[in-house]
């Protein structure tokens, strides 16, 4: 099992954010988690990738504690956040720092980018934070991609994006390999209906619907 999460609970100023969630991902799962603000679903990934600790229940990737064991997660794991974070190195400097403490090459990285039409060659001095927000999500998409992750984890992934380059995000989700497991928190179901097969629906912290399809 990828991921396995069993009888989670998470409180925030005395409120359930996550209540008493079940719920596990196996190799291939390709997941559209969804539901209204607020109703943990970012919470959920977060405690999934170690950035939260949990207040009762277990979570478990590839067998490994998300907290303990925080390394041996992430090595396994691509996550793109729907607001891309203030770096402020340069490109250079923050593919240079990729490179070096992943297993991700940088020719790789060139290759996807330009698959994204992001031109890293002309922007290369150029500091992350100060770059468009569509080119900011562009190039962590870039280096997710490049990353051999069996988990793919996508928070609203296209919420920065033209059409034009949601087409071409869209077209390289359909090449990857059938046992790389993806898990989107989206509001657009109708656009990568074509890529997931498991529709998950949260509401208030709890798991309400999961089916798949």
């Amino acid at each position: 099992m990828l991921v396995e999460i069993k009888n989670v609970y998470k409180k925030f100023l005395g409120e359930n954010i996550l209540d008493d969630i079940t719920f596990d991902i196996k190799e291939g799962d390709k997941i559209a988690m969804m539901g209204p603000n607020g109703a943990g679903k970012t919470t959920l990934v977060r405690a999934i990738l170690g950035f939260y600790h949990t207040d009762k229940g277990t979570i478990k990737v590839n067998g490994f504690d998300p907290i303990k064991n925080r390394v041996n997660v992430l090595e396994h794991i691509s996550f793109i956040p729907q607001l891309p974070p203030p770096i402020k190195l340069s490109l250079n400097e923050m593919i240079s720092f990729i490179v070096k403490s992943s297993d991700i090459s940088e020719d790789m990285i060139f290759e996807e980018a330009y698959k994204m039409d992001l031109d890293l060659k002309s922007n290369y001095k150029k500091q992350f934070f100060k770059l468009s927000g569509g080119m900011k999500q562009k190039l962590l998409i870039a280096i997710a991609l490049s990353k051999n992750s069996s988990l793919l984890v996508f928070d609203e992934p296209t919420a920065n994006l033209d059409p034009k380059s949601r087409d071409h995000f869209y077209n390289l989700l359909s090449g990857l390999d059938k046992k790389c497991s993806t898990l989107f928190i989206t509001h657009r179901l109708d656009e990568i209906e074509g890529l997931v097969n498991r529709q998950i629906y949260m509401d208030l912290g709890k798991i309400i619907e999961d089916e798949k399809l």
